[in-house]
This record gives C-alpha cells, structure tokens and sequence, in this order.
C-alpha cells in the first residue's frame, strides 16, 4: 500500500518555496540544511515527479512543485490556524508582538486603543514603531503594519483588513480662489498649484470616486510637498495651494470661511486605515486578535 503525503515534508517543502532556498528555510525551521534536503528530496521520491530544479545558481519550481505548492500551502496554513485557535481556547496571548503604525495619525487614533490592549492581554510583549514605510516595514519582521491609504491598493503579498474610513473634501483659501478661481473640473488640478506628499501615500496622485464607485486618477500639480496632513492643513490655510483633506480636519475653518470647499460631480477618495500582514504565513491568534481589537474600536469609538 502507498504510502500518504507527509504533512511534515510538505511543511518543510513549502518553507523552501516562501524563502526562496534551502539554507533560509533551514533558519526558518531551525534546522539543519541537510534535514531539509533531504526531506525534499525523499518527498520527490515518492511522489517520482522532480519538484525543484537545482543548479548551482538557483532553485526554480517545477510545473509540478508549483502544483504541489498551489494546492498543499492553503491546506498547511488552515491546519496551522485551528491549531493556534485550539489552543488559545485554553492559554492566554503571550509572547512578542511587533507593530507598526504611522507616525502622524497612529498616536493620536491607536495610542488609548493599543494601551487598552496591553492592559488586556499582561502576558503579550508588544512593540510598537512608527514611521511611514508602511509595506516596507513587514519586510523587518512586523508582524503588522497599519498604513493610511487613498483608493485602491496595489496588488501585493499581503492581506489587508480596513480599520476606519476618513471621508475627505477638495479645499483652498478664499485668495487662492480669488487668483485662480474657481476649478469646475478635477482635471484643472494638473496645472492649478496643489499640495502633495512626498512619500507618504506613496506619494500618489489624487483620487475621485464617481458615482459608480470608479476610481479616477488625477496627476496634479504638486508644488508643495509634505509627509504630514497637519502640514498640509496649514498650507492650505496659508493660501499655498489647492488641498485634499479629511473633511473632519477642516470642517470648521470651512465654516468659518476660511476654506472654501470645492465640490464636483466626483467625490475625493477618502483616507483608509488599513491593518496589513504578510499572506505567506497563518495568521496568528496574538495578531487576529490586535486586528479585531482595534477595527472594533475604531469603528465604536468610547463617548
């Protein structure tokens, strides 16, 4: 009778796969490089199809491996996540969890929730950074990031979870109105002066939504750079140029006519608050229950 697939080996093969050669894997799992050959290697054996082609310059999936990875990594991962959801019915979350969150608006929306958090669960060991590099840094083994974005994300390894939506408005002062007047079309934005980010956001274009929820690309005229929305906000206030803001953020100077906000057929695409992780691996309880913790806050603020 033949033997069934390791569940095993196929841990070991897939590891291979996600980090790209057998000594990385080998760190991975904390064991030693041989082991981890070896196990491939008698995994192709049995199933007799070669599953890596090896040279001395690279590893490269076969159409097989890639058919074994395809179907057995979504199988691993499932396994692994009603493990950790088995066993955090009878232990409490511990142990390290890393985050990072941007460094303008994370502190004042996350700052009580993530305390709260802490308070909750003594045993984890959360450390928390803030910057804006956002995707980048899940690369130095976050195990969460929490980036504000505008429109649709672009295509990645990640998964994202929505936290909290900002709707957001087109603004300008009184006197740049009066100099340039006042725009009728999202396109004027391409010559008229606006202010932009340098890198955070990625340093997008603005984005419109239609009345269909199509997203339109606007490359406007960015001569004023700045990586912070209250920076932006004084600028606009300043009469510097046109802005899109969190409509929350400047209602009141809109009220009290210091802004006037510019109305078109398209909306702004508002601000999102958006938790991502790395989709290479199960997501851990310790993680799923930050995520759930804090889109439940956001989404129910305390009076």
């Amino acid at each position: 009778m033949r033997a069934g697939l390791d569940f095993t080996a196929l841990k070991i093969f897939c590891a291979v796969v996600d980090k790209g050669s057998f000594v990385a894997a080998a760190k991975a799992l904390t064991m030693p490089t041989s082991n981890v050959s070896r196990t491939v290697a008698r995994l192709e054996e049995m199933l007799n199809v070669q599953l890596i082609e090896r040279t001395t310059r690279h590893r490269k999936l076969t159409p097989s491996g890639q058919l074994l990875y395809t179907r057995s990594k979504p199988l691993l991962e499932s396994l692994e996540q009603t493990e950790a959801e088995l066993m955090s019915r009878q232990v409490q979350l511990k142990g390290p969890l890393r985050i990072c969150i941007p460094s303008e608006m994370g502190p004042a929306l996350l700052g009580d929730l993530l305390a709260d958090f802490a308070c909750r669960y003594p045993e984890l060991e959360i450390s928390c950074i803030t910057n804006l590099s956002g995707f980048e840094s899940l690369r130095e083994e976050v195990d969460v990031a929490v980036i504000v974005t505008r429109g649709d994300l672009d295509d990645s390894d990640y998964i994202a979870r929505p936290l909290a939506t900002f709707p957001c408005t087109i603004v300008a002062a009184p006197a740049l109105i009066e100099r340039y007047g006042l725009p009728v079309s999202v396109r004027q934005f391409e010559t008229l002066p606006c202010i932009t980010t340098v890198s955070a956001l990625n340093g997008a274009a603005w984005q419109f939504v239609d009345a269909a929820g199509k997203h339109e690309v606007v490359n406007v005229k960015g001569h004023y750079r700045v990586n912070s929305g209250e920076m932006a906000f004084k600028a606009a206030l300043a009469g510097v140029g046109f802005a899109i803001l969190s409509k929350q953020a400047c209602q009141q100077p809109i009220n009290e006519g210091r802004l006037v906000e510019i109305v078109f057929p398209q909306a702004a695409a508002p601000l999102r608050l958006v938790a991502i992780y790395s989709s290479r691996r199960y997501l851990p309880v310790k993680t799923r229950a930050l995520i759930d913790f804090l889109q439940q806050g956001l989404q129910s603020p305390a009076d």
